[in-house]
């Protein structure tokens, strides 16, 4: 069956979205891209070595003609900040994509929502295609469309925390509210059920970094959160059952002879 993810003028087979930070070595990194089946990695711009080419880079360990580079502003504190670190992406060859960090407490990595629509008016009138990472509020996901935003990446738990989904009734509001562009989970996955749980409510991919490169096994997480991501989004098309406060025999009790 047909089920392509659709940004901007890009299609995905693949609705997991992967990160490149936390690995124990670029080699383990690159067997988890490929046990999680991923056609999109994240890589922090302000994190690789884009100058010097005599030294090793994680970019050596992506192979771009399977994965595509999603650029990221992470530790971008301002607007301006973040809007010349995906200049500076572009600019080196990454990719006029975006991912789109902008964060207002260090603590609790959550993003400036005025800071992060500042950058994607300036970055969409540029010509990039934005993707912000921001809190799970409704309107501000409108105001980013508004923006420009090519797609809306809504946090389930703060950044690499691993506490799993832990606002469903805004999740299930933006993913109700909110149909013009794609809706991806960014942060605070854990395991391959808060995966499932995600995509079962609908959403159209999900992103993930620390759930996979800290686990005990990360390839074997990497395969895990592959699967749990395909099997929520097939029950999101199934359509699940409806639920019932009692109980409802399984066999049909039509003609059964008592």
């Amino acid at each position: 069956m047909s089920d392509t993810l659709r940004i901007a003028d890009r299609e995905f087979h693949s609705r997991l979205f992967v990160g490149t930070g936390k690995y124990r070595s670029f080699e383990e990194m690159a067997r988890c891209h490929e046990a999680s089946g991923a056609e999109v990695v994240t890589v922090a711009v302000r994190r690789v070595n884009l100058s010097d080419k005599s030294k090793e880079s994680l970019i050596d360990y992506i192979d771009r003609s399977k994965l595509f580079i999603l650029p990221n502003t992470a530790a971008c504190y301002t607007a301006e900040e973040a809007i010349r670190t995906a200049r500076l992406g572009r600019e080196v060859g990454l990719s006029n994509w975006i991912k789109l960090e902008v964060i207002g407490d260090e603590q609790t990595l959550f993003p400036d929502n005025e800071g992060l629509l500042e950058a994607t008016r300036v970055l969409a009138r540029e010509g990039f295609i934005v993707l912000p990472y921001t809190t799970d509020d409704l309107i501000n996901a409108r105001k980013l469309i508004d923006a420009g935003a090519a797609a809306v990446m809504p946090l389930a738990a703060p950044i690499g925390s691993g506490l799993g989904i832990q606002n469903l009734t805004n999740l299930k509001i933006l993913r109700e509210r909110i149909t013009e562009v794609p809706l991806i989970v960014d942060a605070g996955v854990g395991t391959a059920s808060d995966a499932a749980i995600a995509m079962e409510l609908g959403y159209d991919g999900i992103l993930m970094n620390t759930a996979i490169a800290s686990a005990a096994d990360p390839v074997m997480m990497a395969l895990a959160m592959k699967r749990g991501v395909e099997a929520g989004r097939l029950a999101f098309r199934a359509g699940r059952m409806g639920k019932k406060l009692y109980a409802s025999a399984s066999s049909p009790v039509e003609g059964v002879v008592r």
